[in-house]
């Protein structure tokens, strides 16, 4: 019937906005401010013999909860690259980052590298820059590649926001590949990537299964 058509059709488009934009408030209760910002970034530092380089766009939003030392950050559908939607906790107290692919619907969890990650109050001052509109870095991409190491059967002991964003998924510990002695790169490991931002960077990390 019409009518069945027509709540079918507002429960995919209600679907779509879950996946595309403010993802994080179905594992976070919500914030009075929701911070969005917009990036664009070249795939390589190189350009010096390229005349235009051609720069792709990046969004994001993120709700930095200052008191707890903690960014949560949600990484849409990307429009023009080959990565997945995201759902990122960054908590400062606890050294950690966490990814949420919700393509896989698996958890990730690595120590915070905070050579590309600023600290709350600095990413705060960044994104309200970024929300000006006449604030549009342009930078390249990072690369990064981990590498799954074991699975975690226990995330209550990763904190409460971790906890709450990776509880009842399958969550798995990552070391960086370049920090693996010996590990040597096989030619069918399936990897998947996020590309996300927390600095005047635009990271991409892909995570294989070792």
């Amino acid at each position: 019937t019409l009518f069945r058509s027509t709540l079918l059709g507002l429960a995919f488009i209600l679907a779509g906005l879950i996946v595309g934009g403010a993802c994080i408030y179905k594992y976070f209760m919500p914030k009075q401010k929701l911070y969005h910002g917009e990036m664009r970034y070249i795939e390589s530092p190189n350009t010096e013999h390229i005349a235009e380089p051609y720069f792709l766009p990046i969004a994001e939003d993120v709700d930095i909860r200052e008191a707890d030392n903690v960014e949560i950050i949600d990484v849409p559908v990307p429009n023009f690259s080959d990565s997945d939607p995201a759902a990122i906790v960054h908590d400062f107290d606890r050294l950690l980052t966490a990814y949420l692919d919700l393509q896989l619907r698996k958890c990730y969890v690595i120590a915070l590298n905070t050579s590309i990650v600023m600290p709350p109050k600095n990413l705060m001052d960044l994104f309200v820059k970024l929300a000006t509109g006449s604030y549009l870095p342009q930078t390249y991409l990072v690369q990064e590649e981990m590498v799954v190491t074991e699975e975690i059967d226990d995330v209550s002991e990763l904190g409460i926001y971790i906890y709450q964003l990776c509880t009842g998924k399958e969550t798995f510990r990552l070391q960086r590949r370049d920090q693996i002695i010996g590990l040597q790169k096989r030619s069918a490991e399936e990897c998947h990537s996020i590309t996300h931002f927390a600095s005047e960077y635009v990271v991409k990390t892909r995570i294989c299964q070792g």
